[in-house]
């Protein structure tokens, strides 16, 4: 069966059905004293309320009713959803930070660069944390040839980097570094005891293409970073994600073939508590056209779904697809549930909700979401034009009032603005068809 989606043209732009027809999707449930309602003042479209955060704090992160955020020289906490911010400390560095998380248990973990800092106290007090090798010894960052430029350590793009395994939160994400803040080594960190302790559960090797040059994206001259005794070379790590059923984990990265071999990998990772061992394997590597270049990996109802951020010569081998992760090598048994028609590397997955997004530069939209409210049965397309050309990503799960948190980035990397999207329909956690 062909992905159903809603064509519309209003501040929006609908995509074409691949089908005969056109399914409407059915209107809004009535509003009434329904906790997921949005204030009436809130912009909207057919399937989400939406809101710019308010001004005066960039908020960073969030987790249940609990949100990080900061301005000029002070960070702040708060834990009634961003309504009233009671905690905050001196941080001369606001600027520079490009990444952030809040555990389960109320620590925040935050970075500016190569430094790794983090509270356990809500924002009495903060600590640098030194990262820990494979090896255990520790681990330093680079001597950058800029200072203004030392590498993006700790940015990621996906919003949700932290799983329960074995009823303990766990933290492993992956870098997405060397296009700005200086070239960086590619790494995989991984947390167990609440942020206090981090390491790296896997190193990447050393890409002649992204020394560091003092450049903001590195290039072909300059110190060479990395594992040298690894093979397997990217740009940088797209997504890491749990999935729970195999007690495994996925990572993707990108991009393309520089000459060196394919920078676009699928691993699989499975991680022995006991002996803090991490054990990987590559499971396929492939061009910058195809549909293994992608973000947005999640795991529902034992599947997994991913988005394709394709961008090689065509025909693009684009879209959101689903199957069994012991299929994922093999794509006649991927189903393609949606194909925006561009590149498309940022989603989330919660409570039957699908929600993703159009990479800016190439887009003809100038914000662009794409969206499901029944796990991938019906889809639509809109345009938040208002906020001008804009890639959204790092997607954090709801918080205690039910909005999506999202960066708006300028380009497809830049720190702009962050939107709050509450999705305003039923959601089917059933399989889609």
């Amino acid at each position: 069966m062909a992905p159903q989606q809603r064509i519309t043209r209003r501040r929006f732009l609908g995509a074409t059905v691949a089908s005969a027809g056109v399914v409407l999707i059915p209107p809004a449930i009535g509003l009434g004293a329904d906790p997921t309602v949005a204030p009436p003042d809130c912009p909207s479209t057919d399937h989400f309320w939406y809101r710019p955060q308010s001004a005066g704090r960039y908020i960073d992160s969030q987790r249940g009713d609990r949100a990080f955020a900061y301005a000029d020289g002070t960070l702040f906490l708060s834990e009634d959803n961003g309504h009233t911010w009671p905690h905050s400390i001196a941080f001369p560095e606001t600027q520079r930070i490009t990444f952030s998380h809040i555990l389960n248990n109320g620590n925040i973990l935050f970075a500016t660069g190569p430094k790794l800092y983090l509270s356990t106290d809500r924002l009495k007090t903060y600590r640098q944390i030194t990262v820990k090798a494979e090896d255990g010894s520790d681990y330093a960052p680079h001597e950058p040839q800029n200072a203004d430029n030392p590498g993006w350590y700790f940015h990621t793009l996906p919003g949700v980097i932290s799983w329960d395994v074995h009823g303990a939160e766990m933290m492993v994400w992956g870098n997405y570094c060397n296009v700005l803040g200086g070239a960086t080594p590619v790494n995989i960190y991984y947390s167990t005891d609440g942020g206090r302790t981090v390491k790296i559960a896997y190193s990447f090797g050393q890409n002649p293409r992204f020394r560091d040059n003092g450049s903001p994206g590195g290039g072909a001259t300059g110190a060479l970073l990395g594992n040298p005794a690894n093979p397997v070379l990217c740009r940088h790590v797209h997504t890491v994600a749990y999935n729970p059923d195999e007690d495994a984990f996925y990572a993707c990265t990108g991009d393309i073939d520089r000459g060196f071999g394919h920078e676009c990998h699928w691993l699989r990772g499975t991680y022995d508590a006991k002996g803090d061992k991490w054990s990987w394997r590559v499971l396929v590597s492939d061009n910058s056209n195809s549909r293994y270049k992608c973000g947005g990996i999640t795991f529902v109802d034992g599947m997994v779904y991913w988005i394709s951020d394709a961008n090689g010569p065509p025909p693009h081998d684009r879209g959101i697809f689903r199957c069994h992760p012991a299929d994922i090598t093999h794509t006649e048994k991927h189903t393609l549930l949606f194909n925006p028609q561009v590149e498309s590397g940022n989603m989330i997955i919660q409570d039957g909700v699908i929600l993703a997004s159009h990479c800016a530069p190439a887009s003809p939209l100038g914000t662009g979401f794409i969206v499901s409210t029944d796990l991938g049965r019906t889809w639509a397309q809109y345009d938040l034009k208002e906020f001008g050309k804009r890639s959204p990503t790092r997607f954090h799960e709801k918080n205690g009032e039910g909005w999506f948190r999202v960066d708006l980035r300028s380009g497809w990397i830049e720190r702009a603005e962050v939107l709050f999207i509450k999705p305003k329909m039923p959601a089917s956690k059933g399989p889609a068809a």
